[in-house]
């Protein structure tokens, strides 16, 4: 049976889809981003008093993880509805959860106030914000994805992949300007409230914006497609997307998983892990680092759209790789200039980590969402992403600062990222290339069918 097509998406709808997804993940990032700069700066004081500082901040980050943990089952839930109602629903819903929880935590008592509930109460709303950041990453997106046409999809697609670096920058930038106008007792007392209680405007202003956007149109005719086949009493019934992505892309599941470890580790490694690592092992101010992390965010911004650029000329899989072998040689020379105690040098170590990482974010956007046939690609790609976070990004600063805590030094650091990035060139390189694909075929088949057009181009 030939690929249904579509009608390509005019220029103004697709940068207008384009906006309302990266807005949207902006904020989700921003939300997601604030909690992980404040576990490294004040919930370990404010959670966890009494602690030694270290071990403070290890707990501080454990709470951090359990986000990662819940984003496996905010994959699932909203992959299977996504695949199911569409991806428009689904991303207005992860909006409201991500900063209703941001929101609360806000207006949290502290340890100080009700003892130990304050951090269960904390832990509860990072449960919420992982659930609701499992399932944004997918809906937005394939929602770019599945308006644009191959032949620049890749720079379209990574458009929404820089609401990762505008989140940081501007959770960063908001608590960088926090503790230079405001004194430590101050910024202790009140004032790291203030930036998770901005997620209510933020969060009212990504609403109106992606409201105002159509559905996919693959999807759309996806969904037609199987309401006819419903209609046909001689046609199978169609599987759960969970269970067709497990039957037909298990294979295109772990190659994400694998692609997914070095860009993940790596990235919270240099922008998480580094505010504990400069201010506590080399003795940098908080400014100091945050200001580092803070130019080294509008690098990545800007970079981004240009390797999602280049992977529609070369590939997705030899722009990944780059990425992924330049992040791995760049970890001892990453640490080494940290450890000189300069600004310039700090500077350099994240910038340059950051450019690197964007080289594998960048495609992976549209990268992944070409592996997957359309009414299980929300689910596939979801999952891919998110059930990979889980041993990648969740643990990846608990496991830096539990290894600078038993060796107090970078090296065994450097050596975890190293085996990472060696683990994803693996996935990579067993992977298809994808760029050529045409996101439409599968619409207008079932599932089993829909794993035999896949273009191998």
């Amino acid at each position: 049976m030939a690929a249904a097509t579509h009608a390509p998406t005019p220029p103004g709808s697709l940068k207008r889809i384009v906006a309302a997804s990266l807005i949207g993940t902006t904020i989700e990032w921003y939300d997601f981003f604030l909690y992980g700069s404040a576990a490294a700066l004040v919930f370990n004081k404010l959670f966890f008093p009494g602690s030694d500082p270290l071990v403070g901040t290890l707990l501080s980050f454990l709470t951090y993880a359990v986000g990662f943990a819940a984003r496996p089952l905010g994959a699932l839930v909203f992959g299977h509805y996504g695949d199911r109602l569409g991806r428009k629903k689904l991303l207005v819903l992860s909006l409201l959860l991500m900063g209703g929880a941001t929101f609360a935590i806000g207006l949290l008592p502290t340890h100080a106030t009700v003892g130990s509930a304050a951090p269960v109460l904390l832990t509860a709303l990072r449960l919420v914000q992982g659930f609701a950041l499992g399932g944004e990453w997918g809906g937005a997106v394939l929602l770019v994805s599945e308006h644009g046409d191959a032949r620049r999809r890749g720079f379209w697609a990574s458009w929404p992949q820089t609401g990762a670096p505008a989140g940081q920058l501007l959770a960063t930038g908001v608590l960088s300007a926090l503790t230079a106008l405001l004194s430590d007792d101050a910024f202790l007392s009140w004032g790291w409230r203030i930036p998770f209680l901005l997620s209510g405007v933020l969060v009212m202003v990504g609403l109106w914006i992606r409201l105002s956007v159509d559905e996919s149109p693959v999807f759309k005719m996806a969904l037609a497609a199987a309401e006819q086949r419903k209609a046909d009493a001689s046609s199978a019934a169609e599987k759960m997307p969970l269970v067709a992505v497990l039957r037909y892309h298990w294979r295109d599941v772990l190659i994400a998983m694998g692609a997914r470890m070095a860009e993940n580790i790596s990235y919270y490694v240099i922008t998480a892990f580094i505010l504990v690592y400069a201010t506590t092992q080399v003795g940098l101010s908080k400014q100091t680092a945050l200001n580092a992390v803070l130019i080294g965010s509008a690098v990545h911004f800007a970079v981004i759209p240009l390797w999602g650029a280049l992977s529609d000329r070369i590939g997705r899989r030899p722009v990944y790789l780059v990425g992924a072998v330049g992040v791995g040689l760049w970890m001892f020379p990453f640490f080494a200039l940290i450890d000189s105690g300069s600004f310039g040098s700090l500077l350099l170590a994240v910038t340059v980590g950051l450019v690197l990482h964007g080289a594998m974010y960048a495609p992976q956007a549209a990268f992944f969402s070409e592996m997957f046939a359309t009414r299980m690609r929300y689910s596939g790609a979801s999952i891919g992403a998110q059930f990979s976070s889980v041993a990648a990004g969740a643990p990846a600063p608990l496991i830096a600062t539990a290894l600078l805590a038993d060796y107090d030094s970078s090296t065994p650091i450097a050596l975890y990222v190293i085996a990472a990035a060696l683990l994803t060139v693996v996935a990579v390189a067993c992977a298809r290339e994808t760029r050529h694909r045409d996101l439409s075929e599968g619409a207008d088949v079932s599932a089993s069918e829909a794993s035999s057009v896949r273009s191998d181009a």
